[in-house]
């Protein structure tokens, strides 16, 4: 099942160097990602990522969209002005086809159960070859989480929507390879990849980074370069990238 226990899924606990690499592999995936020339990126992430100061740090402008229903949260602003930051519940306050990329991040789509919604949204205000890069909760990751809560009777199933209850009452929309790549195509997006965030468990990255402190980059290196595309028996979030035609 999941190497990962529910308590320590909030980045504390006593796998602090798993999610040392883990947040480094999601840093570099991004840099590997973001467009070579400046652009207009959205983010959608919910103000809590780095993302919009590492683009920004990239050259790019953010729109960052923090929801109106969260509370205000520590922001790290860069010394550009590269980023703006809006409170809204949708992007209808945006035209059609005005941004170049969009980074769905920090479970965002898994959090809005109506994530169809979300990317039909995206897709009208992405301009035609803009991209979207899109990280989801696994089906690994909710199963675990019900079979620490022995909640395995609690599973909600509608045509296939996995919903999962967490410890703290919320609920989370888990996914499938095919059911993210499924989200993406039918909002009009063609799929580029599909793949676990990681693949290397905690306990394997802790072996090598006791034994060897300056290995982070070099685990970090061979993470990226696996391709475990389309796997979903690993991983407790999936990512992908998608392309609008045009």
């Amino acid at each position: 099942m999941l190497p990962i226990p529910a308590s320590e899924l909030n980045g504390s606990g006593t796998l602090g160097p798993y999610w040392t690499f883990y947040h480094a592999v999601v840093a570099e995936q991004l840099r590997r990602w973001l467009p070579q020339r400046p652009c207009l990126l959205l983010d959608l992430s919910g103000g809590r990522g780095r993302w919009p100061a590492q683009a920004a740090k990239s050259g790019h402008h953010v729109l960052e969209v923090v929801d109106f229903r969260r509370t205000g949260e520590p922001w790290l602003r860069d010394a550009s002005n590269r980023i703006g930051r809006v409170r809204a519940d949708d992007l209808g306050f945006l035209p059609d086809a005005c941004v170049d990329a969009v980074v769905a991040e920090e479970r965002v789509l898994s959090l809005e159960l109506m994530a169809e919604s979300t990317m039909e949204d995206v897709v009208r205000v992405l301009k035609p070859g803009g991209r979207v890069l899109a990280s989801v909760d696994s089906l690994v990751l909710g199963m675990a989480i019900m079979a620490e809560q022995n909640y395995w009777a609690h599973l909600c199933q509608t045509s296939e929507v996995m919903l999962v209850p967490w410890p703290d009452g919320s609920i989370t929309r888990c996914f499938t390879s095919a059911q993210l790549r499924e989200l993406l195509t039918d909002a009009g997006l063609e799929v580029e990849w599909v793949r676990p965030r990681t693949v290397l468990s905690p306990s394997t990255v802790d072996h090598v980074l006791a034994n060897d402190s300056k290995a982070l980059n070099w685990l970090v290196r061979t993470e990226l370069e696996a391709h475990p595309d389309d796997d979903d028996t690993v991983g407790i979030h999936l990512v992908a990238s998608a392309r609008r035609p045009g």
